[in-house]
């Protein structure tokens, strides 16, 4: 069996400290290793040492004891079996009054709940803005008793059980004495009073669920997976707390002939070998409309044309970008027979091309 450590050692206290020396580096070394307070593995077994110290050290008959025989006889506490740490603010609030661990009512104004919706856009919404509209349900205060939760005209009534503190306090006997249990009063949720008359839209509740449709301004030059933030537009507070917020997931449906990058628009342009060899001038489509490029001669395939500011405006920005257009030389897959004798001709007459 391990030797146990002298208790005037474990407080750190001499032995001719008063009661009140004692008391306080109880209190000192309670509030460093409470399991509670302190993560620390061996905290616990720590904590038990303490307050077996200070049991017998604390009371007058068992220190004596103690000091003239060097021992006391702790069966009756030893190794705390049904010991329940509970919380720090019910153990020490017996020796210091209010702490800072004390619950307190549950009145104070809390923010309402953030909601999240998700809207899909066209390429063309989704770069140049526009106005979408969003169905929503979030939580209201009742507009016939305006988040009361009584029925207009008549009041909530002060809890009987908390007397509209919102907390109940329960005194329990423990190895250390008589301890003070605060907790939220049951009866009226921490609220510090009760409804008697409730709201007949409510039912007492001071919150109702609506759907709501709100008109929501898309900025120029949104992207897909871009998220909208609209302040105060999620659910009500509570005890006069400011609404949540709304939260947008944007999703941009892909265009049939444009890709993004970044504020670049990109665009594949098919042209035949002879448009290629010669040069030509074709029309493109544009975010605006048509355009006329032209092809210079010996064009190769995979070569750009960069298109100033024929792009996608930069989002809260003055920029724009551009539109790149990039060739592709189609070879044709059927020939006539016209189309293969010409085709020979100029292979005959054609130089071919060298490897590297």
């Amino acid at each position: 069996m391990p030797l146990r450590r002298d208790y005037y050692e474990v407080l750190g206290v001499p032995r001719n400290a008063s009661n009140e020396e004692i008391k306080r580096a109880f209190r000192k070394l309670a509030f460093q290793y409470h399991p509670d307070h302190n993560k620390n593995p061996e905290a616990e077994d720590k904590f038990k040492e303490i307050n077996e110290a200070y049991q017998v050290l604390s009371a007058p008959e068992k220190r004596s004891n103690y000091d003239r025989y060097g021992r006391v006889d702790t069966e009756e506490w030893r190794g705390f079996p049904n010991f329940d740490f509970g919380g720090l603010g019910d153990i020490f609030e017996s020796f210091f009054g209010e702490t800072p661990f004390a619950r307190t009512a549950q009145r104070t104004p809390q923010k309402g709940d953030s909601l999240r919706t998700h809207l899909t856009l066209s390429f063309e919404e989704a770069v140049f803005g526009c106005q979408k509209e969003v169905s929503i349900q979030r939580i209201e205060n009742c507009p016939s008793c305006y988040g009361i939760g009584s029925q207009r005209g008549t009041n909530p009534q002060t809890c009987p059980d908390c007397r509209g503190i919102g907390q109940v306090r329960k005194v329990q006997r423990s190895i250390f004495g008589r301890f003070s249990h605060i907790s939220i009063c049951p009866r009226c949720g921490g609220g510090g009073t009760i409804i008697t008359n409730p709201c007949s839209q409510c039912h007492g509740k001071g919150k109702i669920k609506v759907k709501r449709k709100l008109t929501v301004d898309i900025p120029a030059g949104v992207d897909d997976g871009y998220q909208m933030y609209l302040d105060g537009e999620g659910s009500a507070g509570l005890y006069g707390g400011t609404p949540g917020d709304l939260y947008i997931d944007l999703s941009v449906r892909p265009h049939h002939l444009f890709r993004r990058d970044g504020i670049d628009i990109l665009y594949e342009l098919p042209i035949n070998f002879a448009q290629a060899v010669l040069g030509d001038e074709v029309e493109i489509p544009t975010l605006d409309g048509k355009a006329n490029l032209k092809i210079p001669p010996s064009t190769q395939n995979g070569k750009v044309f960069r298109l100033k500011e024929e792009g996608v405006p930069q989002l809260n920005g003055s920029r724009k970008g551009d539109m790149l257009v990039k060739v592709v030389v189609i070879t044709p897959q059927h020939l006539d027979g016209n189309q293969r004798r010409l085709f020979e001709e100029l292979a005959k007459i054609l130089p071919q091309a060298k490897l590297p």
